[in-house]
């Protein structure tokens, strides 16, 4: 019984847009908006649940806290990253429902966009961009700032691999996947304030077998697939589950087609836009032919992303009416 009462204390209650869940000690508040659902959890950019210090850039995820705890129930008195705060016993969260919160994540939007080159048509992202959507539900019509934006040139860093830094966030993602999952981080962020910007230092190639994951991980379009640039837009492919073995990586990713063509190859993503399982540059750039690859079926894409635009799988036709089913209609 003593046992069951410890466990049972160290499980904070939070709420959140008037929805009550129970969480593990050192939860944050945007990872229990996930256990909830896509309906109250916050935008991340910058934050990735396998990239450990991830969290706290770009304050997309910023939410309002009215009720600090239990022990105190004070609100806390600006908003917070829910990213980096941790749950309290007793704590009341709004998100959605917070105009302060909506207003807010707004004008971070805006600061996202200041120097964006808003090239969607020509990006090979579109379709698959977090700062796409964000400015969809977040953004302005027009822009507020007239002056010459910073840009910055395209820059090969590596043989599969385009930097486009003038699209960049500076979300740390790609430093942190170099860091935690490759040899060696043979990159990071130079200059500081508006001259910020990701770079090798000395433009050196990246080169091991996970570095294609920078692609993956990337919420914008800064950094690209070489050998998939301007091939196609993205709703007109059909991504298909597949697995080989691999000696290197779990071997589990999609495959995106074109016809017979393999177009790309990437790791598979949760509903958070996540990596599942991190891939090697083998199955990313070497094998893009069906017959390297077991074939498990057609990956389940949201009806809300533009992916599954025209791809339905059960087409219900329309019932074709007769003489008596019009006569039947009310005038």
């Amino acid at each position: 019984m003593a046992h069951a009462a410890t466990r049972k204390k160290d499980m904070p209650k939070v709420t959140i847009d008037g929805r009550t869940i129970e969480v593990p000690e050192g939860t944050t508040i945007l990872q229990a908006a996930r256990m909830i659902g896509p309906e109250v959890a916050p935008p991340a950019m910058c934050y990735y649940t396998k990239l450990k210090t991830s969290g706290g850039y770009c304050r997309t995820c910023l939410v309002e806290v009215t009720k600090g705890s239990e022990k105190d129930p004070r609100p806390m008195p600006k908003l917070v990253a829910s990213c980096r705060t941790n749950v309290m016993d007793g704590m009341v969260v709004t998100n959605e429902l917070s105009e302060k919160v909506q207003d807010a994540r707004a004008g971070v939007v805006e600061f996202l966009l200041l120097n964006h080159p808003l090239d969607c048509p020509i990006c090979d992202q579109a379709g698959e961009c977090h700062l796409q959507d964000l400015s969809y539900e977040h953004g302005h019509y027009n822009t507020r700032t007239d002056f010459e934006r910073r840009t910055f040139e395209k820059i090969d860093i590596g043989e599969t691999i385009q930097l486009h830094m003038t699209r960049c966030i500076l979300c740390y993602r790609c430093v942190k996947v170099a860091e935690q999952i490759t040899d060696g981080r043979v990159h990071g962020v130079i200059n500081r304030g508006d001259a910020s910007e990701i770079s090798t230092y000395i433009k050196e190639a990246i080169e091991n077998d996970f570095s294609g994951n920078m692609i993956d991980v990337c919420p914008v379009g800064a950094l690209t697939d070489k050998t998939f640039r301007f091939k196609s837009r993205v709703w007109f492919t059909k991504p298909v589950d597949a697995h080989r073995d691999c000696d290197k990586c779990s071997g589990k990713v999609v495959l995106w087609y074109k016809g017979d063509d393999v177009l790309r190859v990437t790791g598979r993503k949760d509903q958070w836009g996540e990596v599942e399982e991190f891939i090697c540059n083998t199955c990313r750039f070497d094998k893009k032919k069906t017959s390297d690859w077991t074939i498990e079926g057609v990956r389940e894409i949201s009806r809300h992303s533009v992916i599954s635009a025209n791809k339905y799988k059960k087409l219900v036709k329309p019932k074709r009416l007769t003489i008596n089913d019009i006569k039947a209609l009310p005038e």
